[in-house]
């Protein structure tokens, strides 16, 4: 399902070129053209392994209601992982594709950061709280963080630990992500990544600085090398 949110301050007439942002670390598939917090067009669809279909869709719709071009854009803002490997390729993809096109620079957004900056908004001061998302059956992306100052700091850096440890880590913590069990969903959080407001925002605020120009060879940060292994034939 397709959700659009617009919120527009029409008082506002000399803003700074908007971002363009995109989100699809995990089964969110989400686009956000972001000129303020008072003006943005977001558009979502929450739907595993839509991405490849549904992406540029969803940045074509994004683009055409906000009344903008491409090349009328300060710069795209992408989702950089950890994450999903398949749908970290294609939102790196297409923003190096529309970039190149446009003669954009790209902000690569770490993920769990702009995770942790979207929890900032709307958990109390002081809190610690843990982001783990799935690697695979036996390992997770782990990092924990607190909420200081209406901002996040890391209380422990990301990592990929077992499942072992996870537990061993988190069995009285607050928990996002998507690595928690069936049985510990009740006392966990679900939401497994940003949406593309809250990436664009990351990098609105802190993303100047990191800025590229020359993405020939900007990949996803994966956290692990991926290797596909080829099936022997008998």
């Amino acid at each position: 399902m397709m959700i659009f949110q617009e919120y527009l301050n029409l008082k506002d007439m000399h803003e700074e070129k908007p971002i363009l942002a995109i989100e699809t670390s995990q089964n969110l598939c989400s686009a956000c053209v972001y000129f303020s917090d008072e003006k943005f067009y977001e558009l979502n669809m929450n739907l595993k392994n839509s991405h490849a279909e549904k992406l540029f869709e969803i940045i074509d719709s994004v683009l055409k209601i906000s009344g903008i071009k491409p090349n009328e854009l300060d710069s795209i803002a992408v989702s950089a992982g950890p994450g999903s490997f398949t749908g970290l390729r294609i939102g790196m993809s297409a923003a190096k594709g529309i970039a190149f096109g446009a003669k954009l620079p790209i902000i690569p957004v770490p993920t769990f950061e702009a995770m942790a900056f979207q929890l900032s908004y709307f958990l109390p001061d002081a809190t610690e709280f843990i982001i783990a998302n799935k690697v695979n059956v036996e390992e997770i992306y782990y990092a924990k963080f607190q909420i200081k100052s209406n901002n996040y700091i890391f209380a422990e850096n990301l990592d990929i630990i077992t499942r072992d440890e996870f537990r061993k880590k988190t069995n009285h913590e607050l928990v996002f992500g998507n690595a928690v069990t069936e049985s510990e969903k009740s006392k966990r959080h679900s939401i497994s990544s940003p949406s593309s407001f809250y990436v664009a925002r990351w990098g609105k605020m802190f993303g100047e600085k990191f800025k590229i120009i020359d993405y020939d060879f900007l990949e996803p940060n994966y956290l692990k090398n991926f290797i596909v292994k080829d099936r022997k034939n008998d």
